[in-house]
């Protein structure tokens, strides 16, 4: 059998006397868990107290009976099928009969029997019966968890806490009357000696002597009763999770183990609904300084949570994150309440006459309106009272009215750390606002451990990942989707594939690829794509038809707070889509030409979608591939500088065929030579018409400002006319009729001491144009190498001396770092600290050119 020390020595300071251990119903739903419990209680504390739940579901299986008899309903079946589970575990722990384990049991359950009996029958004490019975689970586990340890440890005592603790019901819940209770504890330990104790949870008396329960979840607030009453040095609480969690794991999969918490921190995220604590639990133990321990039953070799009353002051200001939902925020809005005392006095005495609890308080300086966050349930009455208090006010129109909103939930950062740290709040609010989250209203205590934010319920999930992610609890995710994956798309993929385990081991980044489509057929993954495997994936069985309105929704992905679509492809209809998706919050990164120089309606509706706080738009590998052309432009203008010209080579496939142009080879065989080394398009006629060329050049005039679309452009189209309609079979065959003319051209050119080259230019008045210029040798164009792409900017500050902007402009790889680098910047306008060069990322050297 595994066992544990209760306290890892060098997190625990101090000697154990006395040690109370809490076990929970998960860690307790059948026999081998109870031994696995008794398994871990080998410290070395004089004296262990052991409080138990009920098996795991008995309780909810109890309220059920219950139900069914006061519904007149059989209840005999549920009540044998769980009279026959508890057998069955007193069978494997008490095989024998040694310890008449069977007999106690069955006893019990003919009481439970009578009970229920009574309350179908409506009896006189039907209610106290309906009240006390769900505690019998307790009862019941106790007698499981004493034969499991007095097997291997004889001598341990059983405690039933409804002979000791004495209750009385208050305004947060039961309420333990100490004097009473300490008076009967020392007089059972008297009677019974004082050794080790099994002591039943959850069930209680009040002070008329009949027995009760401390409502749900009260085995915790036992355990912590009991840890008081009993002057332990330690409490451990045994459950299902590793320890207090940073937040809910299945809202924030990334949600971290918090090696310690305060007292502070525990009560404001216990009463703000942590999970693995009640919110009464902590008052026993805080009260005596007694240090608790949350730890996994299934998982003992992992040191848990210590809550304590000071907490480790490393790491993020914000230890937790707690999400309350279904929720509403009532608002009073009134010009007259400015100034006038009692209003807020007024407002929550109405609420407190209707019964309503109230979570959250805002109101701002100026007084003219106050609202709070109460649950949904109670919303209705809550505007009711509101309403009613101060009917004379609005009738008067000193009062403009009570509204109630609902769909809200109430998103709270807790941290010890928070006190007097600057900046929290900016933190907070920013992740929601890179997430897109509106914050409707928000509320810090003078204690400043607790910001507390209402937000729309629908964004809930989104915002709690944005605020953990904010806060360095878990890495920077973006929810990456990728369409088409041809030569770009693949070049990129790998690059991912090779960058991704850095970058999040130190930028904290992870981009998360979830989807892959191409023209046909698309993947959906929620967990993620590993890159590289992401082609075999769309290719296999688990690929689906492409349906883009459903890949854009699974990108944006509600539990992951940032979304990005990179569009590989070269389809304007993909490009159709990106105003949508940017007004949806999503971030667009493409290459793709036809966004930025197709129809000027669609520019203008992307454009607009991204500044109007949408979705960032990022399209430098459009016009230079991996060279920061459109990065140097906008840098230019928005420093001031005025723009009067743009020559630019953009093709490298063009480049190349002039670059190597000198009429000792005729153009056609370099044509087929540039096509055999894969740098044309495979008709090459998509090269020479200056069709593409034309593209990029609307787009960088564009992003100068300019007015501009593709018919504008003058494009001289490389290919004759009697070539350009026929088949490109054809047209390979009849290349050599494009060699006279070009040559014509060259000699001409040459004797004026000038040189070739296709050129796209923009001048100082808007005119563009794209073709074959005889440029000055001197010109930088005449100095390129190869594929290299080049863009000449000639400004008011680089009027005699053009800036130049050069590098290879061809390739997927290159390509690709383009659209990588776009990603990139991105992430790091979401906050991102992304301080790793691309070359280190896996990108050719090339591309940093």
């Amino acid at each position: 059998m595994p066992s544990a020390d209760a306290a890892p020595p060098d997190r625990n300071k101090r000697a154990v006397q006395c040690h109370v251990h809490k076990f929970g119903g998960s860690s307790l739903a059948d026999a081998g868990l109870y031994r696995l419990a008794a398994g871990l209680l080998d410290d070395q504390a004089s004296t262990r107290v052991v409080v138990v739940s009920a098996m795991q579901g008995v309780t909810d299986a109890l309220i059920a009976l219950v139900g069914s008899a006061r519904a007149g309903q059989d209840w005999a079946p549920a009540w044998e099928a769980l009279r026959q589970r508890h057998r069955a575990a007193a069978d494997a722990l008490d095989g024998d009969g040694g310890r008449a384990l069977q007999s106690a049991l069955d006893e019990e359950f003919e009481s439970v029997r009578s009970e229920l009996a009574a309350i179908f029958g409506d009896h006189s004490d039907a209610e106290a019966l309906a009240a006390a019975l769900p505690g019998w689970g307790e009862v019941w586990s106790s007698r499981l968890m004493h034969a499991a340890l007095a097997a291997t440890a004889p001598g341990w005592l059983r405690l039933d806490a409804r002979d000791v603790l004495v209750v009385h019901p208050g305004e947060m819940g039961m309420a333990v009357d100490w004097s009473a209770s300490r008076t009967r504890l020392a007089e059972w330990r008297a009677q019974h000696g004082s050794g080790h104790v099994v002591v039943t949870g959850f069930v209680a008396r009040d002070a008329q002597g009949r027995a009760t329960t401390l409502g749900r979840n009260g085995s915790d607030y036992s355990a912590a009763i009991f840890a008081n009453l009993f002057d332990a040095d330690a409490l451990t609480i045994w459950t299902d999770v590793d320890g207090v969690l940073s937040a809910d794991p299945r809202l924030v999969p990334e949600a971290v183990c918090l090696p310690s918490m305060s007292y502070a921190e525990a009560c404001e995220l216990a009463y703000f609904g942590a999970k693995v604590l009640h919110p009464q639990t902590l008052a026993p133990v805080q009260q005596r300084g007694i240090p608790l321990w949350i730890r996994n039953t299934r998982r003992p070799h992992l040191p848990g949570t210590l809550i304590s009353l000071k907490s480790d002051p490393d790491g993020a200001p914000v230890k937790g994150l707690s999400l309350v939902r279904d929720m509403a925020i009532i608002e009073l809005v009134g010009n007259g309440m400015v100034g006038v005392p009692g209003a807020a006095e007024r407002l929550f005495g109405a609420l407190r006459g209707a019964g309503v609890s109230v979570t959250m308080i805002s109101q701002g300086s100026s007084e003219h309106s106050i609202c709070c966050v109460v649950r949904a349930d109670q919303a209705q009455r809550a505007r009711d009272a509101v309403a009613v208090a101060f009917a004379d006010a609005i009738a008067d129109s000193q009062a403009q009215g009570v509204t109630l909103t609902d769909g809200i939930a109430v998103l709270a950062a807790v941290g010890d750390g928070m006190v007097g740290t600057p900046g929290v709040a900016a933190r907070l609010l920013g992740g929601l606002a890179q997430a897109r989250v509106n914050a409707r209203a928000i509320a810090q205590g003078a204690g400043e451990r607790n910001i507390s934010v209402a937000i729309g319920d629908k964004d809930a999930t989104r915002a709690l990942r944005a605020a953990h992610a904010a806060f360095w609890l878990s890495p920077q995710s973006l929810s990456v989707g990728v369409i088409g994956p041809g030569q770009v798309g693949r070049a990129l993929l790998l690059q991912l594939s090779a960058a991704l385990p850095q970058l999040r081991k130190r930028s904290g980044l992870d981009l998360r690829l979830r989807a892959l489509a191409n023209s046909r057929t698309m993947h959906l993954d929620e967990r993620g794509i590993e890159p590289a495997d992401a082609i075999a994936r769309l290719d296999g069985g688990a690929a689906e038809p492409v349906d883009l309105e459903r890949f854009a929704s699974h990108v944006r992905g509600e539990h992951l707070p940032h979304a990005l679509i990179v569009d590989c492809s070269a389809s304007p209809a993909v490009a159709a889509l990106y105003p949508r998706w940017l007004a949806a919050g999503i971030h667009v990164v493409t290459p793709n030409k036809h966004a930025g120089s197709g129809d000027w309606t669609r520019y203008s509706a992307i454009q607009d979608a991204s500044r109007s706080g949408g979705g960032r738009f990022r399209y430098e590998a459009t016009v230079g591939a991996g060279l920061p052309v459109m990065l140097t432009l906008r840098n230019l203008l928005d420093t001031g500088d005025e723009l009067f010209g743009i020559d630019g080579m953009l093709s490298g496939t063009l480049a190349w065929l002039f670059n190597r142009f000198d009429g000792s080879v005729a153009f056609s065989q370099l044509v087929r030579e540039a096509q055999a080394l894969g740098y044309t398009e495979p008709d090459p006629r998509d090269d020479l018409s200056g069709l593409d060329v034309a593209r990029k050049l609307v787009i960088l005039a564009r992003e100068a400002g300019r007015v501009l679309s593709l018919e504008d452009v003058e494009v001289e189209n490389l290919v004759p006319q009697a070539l350009r309609a026929v088949s490109r079979d054809e047209f390979l065959a009849r290349l050599e009729e494009m060699d006279a003319p070009m040559l014509a051209r060259y000699r001409e050119a040459d004797a004026q001491r000038r040189a070739l080259r296709h050129l796209a230019r923009l001048d100082r008045d808007g005119r563009a144009s794209v073709g074959v210029v005889a440029l000055p040798r001197e010109h930088a164009c005449c100095h390129t190498r190869l594929t290299d792409n080049l863009v000449q900017f000639s400004t008011r500050r680089y009027a005699d001396n053009p800036l130049v902007v050069q590098g290879p402009g061809a390739g997927p790889d290159v390509t690709a770092a383009g659209v990588f680098g776009d990603v990139l910047a991105i992430a790091q306008s979401l906050g991102s600290p992304c301080g790793m060069p691309l070359l280190h990322a896996g990108v050719p050297a090339e591309a940093h050119a």
